[in-house]
């Protein structure tokens, strides 16, 4: 978990570091079931440089990381679908629509995360 907080802080300005390990971190993201890793893995996936079939597993495996017991969990799923939505128009709207429900039905973490990230898509819309 120290080494996923560092990883995750690091590439938050360096998200190039992350480039050759970006096989291991689709394979963590998918099989970990520690809470405290798939946090930081939700975070970090999206800085990664994806093809299409990666975009679209790093998507499924945040969506299932919406139903984590943690709200943590949750609350950095809702971010890291939120970057990956950002260079995709199809898939902004289907985050307005699950960010939206979210603002209703998510836990107090999540509806606050929700309501900023409302916020900046409808701004960038």
């Amino acid at each position: 978990m120290r080494a996923a907080d560092a990883a995750q802080k690091i590439s938050l300005k360096k998200p190039e570091l992350l480039a050759l390990f970006k096989a291991e971190l689709l394979g963590l993201a998918e099989e970990t079931a520690q809470a405290e890793l798939r946090w930081h893995l939700a975070l970090m996936v999206p800085r990664l440089h994806l093809s299409r079939a990666e975009h679209e597993r790093a998507s499924s495996i945040l969506q299932r990381y919406l139903t984590d017991r943690s709200s943590i969990v949750k609350t950095s799923a809702l971010q890291g679908l939120a970057e990956l939505a950002r260079g995709d128009a199809s898939l902004q709207l289907e985050m307005i629509d699950l960010l939206e429900k979210t603002c209703c039905t998510g836990t107090p973490a999540m509806k606050a995360r929700s309501r900023n990230l409302l916020k900046q898509f409808r701004k960038n819309a």
